[in-house]
């Protein structure tokens, strides 16, 4: 579906593309043919640019308190914004849209195997970027498509539970490591709570509004509203799925939580919301939303996390799964 709704929207801006250079062409001819085409395109990359800026704005509203350590210069800010544009860019007009995947095997598989589950409006296409990460160092990982896009996150359990099944049966292994981006997370979460944690050595989350975010208020379908935090970050509070989430849940499934994330996520407002008690909280700064799965140094640490659990469970196990 998603991949698609994304190609869908390229033939749109094409087709807007396409009207605003016949528009030049005859309103301000002397323009020319290569004037024409360049305004046309810049007027399309202006406005996609315009929503990325428009994300930062509405979460600063809410931003959690940023850490001194953390601040960033006007220079660091630009870096950040157009790193996240080029990420959005990226996903939404290639991989979603034409490089959606279920499952890819490197020739050498060592380590326990990987569940790649995406967020919000997005596919396994997302994970483009992260899947030749993770095939350059041997991890053999799968990818599903959470439907329907705009559902309850609760539907998306049976999908999750299936995939965890397929993906120990094709590999052997009796456990394996969940990654997850944003709403994947929890996803994961409502996964753990009505199936258990005994095929999960590990679960990752990216960005992962675990107490919600301010910015679900303007997205639609009924995950949006299951998603949401209203007010600021001293005051505000989670949404009523949210917080039967958290009273139905072990705190011992916590301790199987890696959430890493981002002080200047433009999507999870207040950032901190992505702070799992319980969890091993690992920060990062100067990295957007969407290219939390895309930056070299966030996939250098799932890889290095993944590894780790992996020896973790060959020691405890006396199975061999790393090479």
């Amino acid at each position: 579906m998603v991949a698609r709704i994304t190609r869908l929207l390229l033939v749109v801006q094409f087709i807007a593309g396409i009207a605003i250079y016949a528009a030049l062409i005859r309103w301000w001819p002397q323009l020319g043919i290569p004037g024409a085409i360049t305004f046309s395109v810049s007027t399309i990359v202006l406005v996609r640019m315009a929503i990325t800026a428009n994300n930062f704005v509405l979460a600063s509203r809410t931003r959690s308190k940023l850490p001194a350590h953390y601040e960033i210069g006007t220079r660091e800010l630009l870096r950040l914004f157009l790193h996240e544009f080029a990420a959005t860019m990226f996903t939404s007009s290639w991989t979603m849209a034409f490089r959606a995947f279920s499952r890819r095997v490197p020739e050498r598989p060592q380590g326990l195997p990987v569940l790649l589950i995406h967020g919000y409006g997005c596919n396994s296409g997302y994970w483009d970027s992260m899947s030749k990460a993770l095939l350059k160092t041997g991890i053999t990982h799968h990818a599903i498509d959470l439907e329907p896009v705009i559902g309850s996150i609760d539907a998306y359990t049976k999908q999750i539970h299936e995939a965890v099944e397929a993906l120990c049966r094709e590999t052997g292994h009796g456990k394996l490591i969940v990654v997850a981006h944003s709403m994947g997370g929890l996803a994961t979460r409502a996964y753990l709570r009505g199936h258990g944690s005994a095929r999960i050595a590990k679960a990752i989350t990216l960005g992962t509004p675990h107490r919600g975010t301010a910015l679900a208020h303007f997205g639609v379908g009924i995950n949006t509203h299951q998603m949401r935090w209203t007010a600021v970050e001293e005051e505000g509070i989670a949404s009523d799925w949210l917080l039967q989430l958290a009273a139905e849940e072990s705190k011992d499934t916590y301790r199987l939580f890696v959430s890493i994330y981002s002080h200047h996520d433009n999507i999870i407002s207040p950032q901190t919301s992505s702070w799992l008690d319980g969890a091993k909280n690992i920060e990062f700064h100067a990295i957007g939303h969407v290219a939390l799965g895309l930056h070299p140094l966030i996939q250098a640490e799932v890889i290095q996390q993944v590894r780790a659990v992996s020896r973790e469970v060959e020691a405890s196990s006396g199975k061999r799964v790393l090479a």
